[in-house]
């Protein structure tokens, strides 16, 4: 497992993480009772911990906190870097705040090491947000600020507006084949010690599709018998030191593969060669 600085943290965290997110139909129907799968999940939380992986990020939106809340209650809790975020419904003070209160409840915890903006509201003032967001450091409720699903222009202003802390972390779709539009993000982040956290790493499951595979059976060559998936994430922590990968925790086989496989680098000869063919 390979471990590396968050961003401007002090917290070493492992490369790869587990995301939380399921789908639409996962979450419609926690609001009915029915929470699909439930212990696989958490057991496939369970693992990815037992196997080194230290990264959880969830969000009130998913309806997984409290899945992530169970399985970590046997795991020393300074040992995890939990990641959460704020439905952009909830970006008023009051509201955050409550918001918070109950992702805590969920989580069973005191603190969340990172917690994020999910989406920018354009109606609500952006500098009360990111005001009641530092306040809540200031509380110990929180240990970072975080923001998802912004465009460049709106990280730089939000860096602009926090006074007593700074921006941790993005999370942005990026993957192996969806990067040139990030190319811009990126390079910034790299430069001002801000953390990528890099949803859809695996390209919504795009690196299993038939005609890809002789594009990864070439990197293959170079580092042996590896899944596609585990290629594609490769690629992203050997292309960049500073971001992230969180693919989707669904079980353990395929937690376990990650990070089984998580200490693969790629070669500057392999990224280039999926940089061009991809």
């Amino acid at each position: 497992m390979i471990y590396r600085e968050f961003g401007n943290t002090s917290f070493k965290t492992s490369t790869i993480g587990m995301g939380t997110y399921y789908d639409m139909r996962w979450i419609f129907k926690t609001y009915l009772g029915i929470y699909s799968g439930r212990d696989q999940k958490i057991d496939a939380y369970r693992a990815g911990i037992d196997n080194g992986i230290n990264l959880i990020d969830t969000a009130e939106l998913y309806r997984t906190e409290k899945l992530v809340g169970t399985a970590i209650k046997s795991y020393k809790r300074d040992e995890l870097f939990l990641a959460s975020k704020v439905f952009p419904t909830h970006l008023s003070p009051k509201s955050l705040e409550k918001a918070l209160n109950r992702s805590l409840k969920n989580l069973d915890t005191d603190y969340i090491d990172l917690y994020q903006i999910h989406f920018p509201n354009p109606t609500v003032d952006i500098k009360k947000t990111l005001r009641t967001m530092e306040k809540m450091v200031d509380k110990g409720k929180i240990r970072h600020i975080g923001v998802s699903n912004f465009t460049l222009n709106l990280l730089k202003r939000a860096q602009g507006i926090l006074s007593k802390y700074e921006i941790t972390s993005i999370q942005i779709n990026y993957n192996v084949f969806h990067r040139n539009s990030q190319k811009g993000m990126i390079d910034y982040c790299n430069k001002n010690h801000i953390a990528v956290m890099a949803y859809f790493p695996l390209g919504h499951g795009k690196v299993t599709q038939p005609q890809f595979n002789k594009y990864f059976d070439h990197v293959r060559k170079t580092i042996g018998d590896v899944p596609n998936a585990n290629i594609a994430l490769a690629y992203l922590i050997s292309r960049n030191q500073n971001v992230f990968p969180i693919p989707r925790a669904s079980n353990r086989a395929h937690v376990l593969q990650n990070a089984k496989n998580s200490d693969i680098l790629l070669n500057e000869d392999d990224i280039k060669y999926l940089e061009k063919n991809l």
